[in-house]
């Protein structure tokens, strides 16, 4: 469903201890995912929305939340007509597309968009 939130990503210094407090926190389990560049360890929150935590430098601060679309061509073009900012669509092998964007005001978000052919 367009528009719905998906995904909630949580950067951390040290992701064992992001790992604790939230896990301990929420009761969420994590799992590292692997042939990630970088190190990030996923959690489920329903059978449709997840989230991670994933390693990001000390300046890193402030969770980024992705929105489900239909098309990710387009909103991320749409992004740009409203006074936005988007990135290129980069897959996830199997699983779908995303792209880092920025509202006018600076704000991240992401853009994601299910495809299970993504990266194949």
């Amino acid at each position: 469903m367009a528009g719905q939130m998906v995904h909630y990503e949580i950067p951390a210094g040290d992701t064992a201890k992001a790992r604790e407090f939230w896990g301990s926190l929420f009761g969420w389990e994590f799992e590292e995912y692997p042939g990630s560049p970088t190190e990030y360890h996923m959690t489920r929150f329903s059978e449709t929305t997840g989230g991670a935590i994933y390693g990001a430098d000390g300046d890193k601060r402030g969770a980024r939340v992705y929105f489900d679309v239909d098309d990710i061509n387009a909103s991320a073009s749409q992004v740009g007509e409203l006074g936005g900012k988007a990135g290129e669509a980069n897959p996830v092998p199997s699983m779908g597309w995303f792209a880092i964007c920025h509202d006018p005001e600076g704000n991240e978000f992401g853009l994601w968009q299910t495809d299970p052919n993504a990266g194949a």
